[in-house]
């Protein structure tokens, strides 16, 4: 079976989480191209075919911000690898929307 790549990926190893109903999985990418990102979760594969919502953090240092910057994205899984000797899935989704949240964006920031 071949692999049909969009686009170049690159080799970039960020935490995220993952959101919405199927809880809150903690893993990191492994890479990430314009169309897509490659992810390791702690906890289990998830189906393909579904929407999938989850949140990269990018460092400040790495983009020049003074907070972390984070990627909400929303996706469809389109590979699931499950590693029982590493007790970890990779998971490949395509990201079908992405929004940037700065660090002020944060649920109650700004509040007094």
């Amino acid at each position: 079976m071949s692999d049909i790549r969009t686009s170049r990926r690159f080799p970039v190893h960020l935490p995220l989480k993952v959101l919405g109903e199927h809880g809150t999985p903690i893993g990191q990418t492994e890479n990430i191209s314009a169309a897509g990102v490659y992810l390791w979760l702690d906890d289990g594969c998830l189906e393909i075919g579904a929407s999938t919502e989850f949140e990269i953090t990018i460092p400040g240092e790495t983009v020049g911000a003074v907070g972390d910057v984070r990627l909400h994205c929303q996706g469809r899984v389109v590979r699931c690898d499950h590693d029982p000797e590493q007790g970890r899935s990779g998971v490949a989704c395509v990201i079908d929307s992405y929004e940037i949240l700065r660090g002020d964006q944060a649920a109650g920031a700004g509040e007094e």
